[in-house]
């Protein structure tokens, strides 16, 4: 059975249209609360959700739907979407609800939920979900309502957790730091978590007014943080998106370094301090010079399906703790359940700090190869696979670049659009044969 609403992370869309209307919202929280009833007799679900003016809206109508259910509320206000996992986990909560599109624009909005453990839920669990939304409602009669409140300073017990997971030994005093919250859920939490750690904060992307987030700031729209550091002559800029789940970093010198190139000093940071590192997840997405300089060190590289969702799988299934993608999506379940913009920014910091290294020289070992992108709009109904010529094309260019390169080709999940990659450590080979493999698409 096929899942009608739920994608890789939660339901997401255009506010005003289905499924992001609220009595399409309303009838959702009514069903998960319907499901959360069969093996809880009181069910407690936390609601948190990031600065989109939507939000006011969705929140009333998810209160609604698990009060009608015989399920209480526990309002965060504008937290993290990490924050609202690790919160699920330390209130004993049933479920954990977070309102948020991400790193979407402002028009957009979703719902995503996180077990009473602070972890994704699994495919079966979303399936009962959409069953029971097929199924007339069951009000709860008036004495069997559930009942809704405040959690007060969620956001102080969050900054506090972030903290928790940076060195008692270690301080960020000296460290003068520019935090780019997007407009987004961190706006009040990241500023302070930088600085009670002792770092001079300067803040951009913090002022939300519901129609900003994302907008042209944050880990999507880093131009502005690079700016921001080079005048502030600040030594790090810390670059977060809408929910605050992902990350960018820029140094001093105002380079930009991403997931991949952060997950690698992640792992080697580790392996420096004599810690044990059997395997790292990535995606299919992931540059191929991670992937050599991890395997470089003795340290296992699996690549998952790309999503956030996928690579805590793959973790889950070798019992591993460090993963990411090259968004900026980086886990390490030995901190967080989920991933955590702050939490891992954290990570590397400390990384540099003890080192006493930039983080130019803590990756000097990795320099990532040129990707070509090509996009190759696809006939309505033209089945790429059976394309004889892409088949043998591909197989000629895997052959050209050796062990020296790489070819992933995957149709687009939304868009009637083939994608056509070839990394190679020649930034003019990767093009020509990028080249060459999209013509060979679109002559099939």
């Amino acid at each position: 059975m096929t899942r009608q609403y739920f994608g890789t992370d939660g339901i997401r869309g255009t506010v005003g249209q289905p499924p992001i209307t609220p009595d399409f919202v309303l009838r959702l929280a009514h069903a998960v609360g319907r499901v959360l009833r069969r093996t809880e007799e009181r069910p407690t679900v936390l609601i948190g959700k990031d600065t989109r003016i939507s939000g006011y809206m969705l929140e009333s109508a998810l209160e609604s739907g698990f009060n009608s259910a015989g399920v209480d509320v526990v309002l965060l206000g504008p937290l993290p979407t990490p924050g609202v996992a690790y919160l699920t986990r330390a209130q004993r909560a049933s479920l954990g609800v977070v309102i948020s599109a991400s790193h979407n624009a402002y028009p957009d909005n979703g719902i995503k939920f996180f077990s009473a453990q602070g972890t994704k839920l699994s495919d079966a669990w979303e399936l009962a979900v959409e069953t029971a939304l097929a199924e007339p409602p069951v009000w709860a009669d008036s004495a069997s309502l559930g009942k809704a409140r405040r959690l007060d300073d969620a956001a102080g017990r969050y900054i506090e957790f972030c903290k928790s997971t940076f060195p008692q030994d270690l301080t960020l005093k000296g460290l003068k730091i520019v935090v780019d919250a997007a407009h987004g859920a961190a706006y009040q939490v990241a500023p302070k978590v930088f600085h009670e750690l002792g770092a001079e904060v300067l803040s951009i992307g913090c002022a939300p007014d519901g129609l900003n987030i994302n907008h042209e700031v944050g880990a999507t729209h880093p131009d502005a943080l690079v700016r921001a550091v080079r005048a502030n002559h600040a030594d790090y800029g810390i670059a977060l998106d809408g929910d605050a789940d992902r990350l960018q970093i820029v140094d001093a010198t105002g380079r930009l370094y991403n997931g991949d190139e952060l997950l690698y000093l992640m792992a080697a940071d580790r392996m420096g301090r004599d810690e044990h590192v059997p395997g790292v997840v990535g995606t299919l997405m992931t540059n191929m010079a991670v992937e050599v300089a991890l395997q470089a060190k003795g340290v296992k590289f699996v690549r998952a399906k790309v999503g956030d969702r996928y690579v805590l799988e793959e973790l889950a299934r070798h019992h591993w703790v460090l993963g990411g993608e090259g968004s900026g999506h980086l886990l390490a379940l030995d901190r967080h359940t989920t991933g955590d913009g702050l939490v891992s920014a954290l990570q590397v910091l400390q990384a540099c700090v003890r080192s006493g290294r930039t983080l130019a020289q803590l990756l000097a070992d990795v320099t990532l190869y040129p990707q070509v992108l090509l996009n190759v709009r696809l006939a309505p109904g033209q089945d790429w696979k059976a394309n004889r010529l892409l088949a043998d094309t591909t197989q000629a260019v895997e052959q050209q670049l050796g062990s020296l390169g790489r070819v992933l080709i995957r149709a687009s999940g939304t868009e009637p659009l083939l994608r056509v990659m070839v990394e190679a450590q020649d930034a003019q080979l990767a093009s020509s044969c990028a080249q060459r493999l999209a013509d060979a698409a679109r002559a099939g």
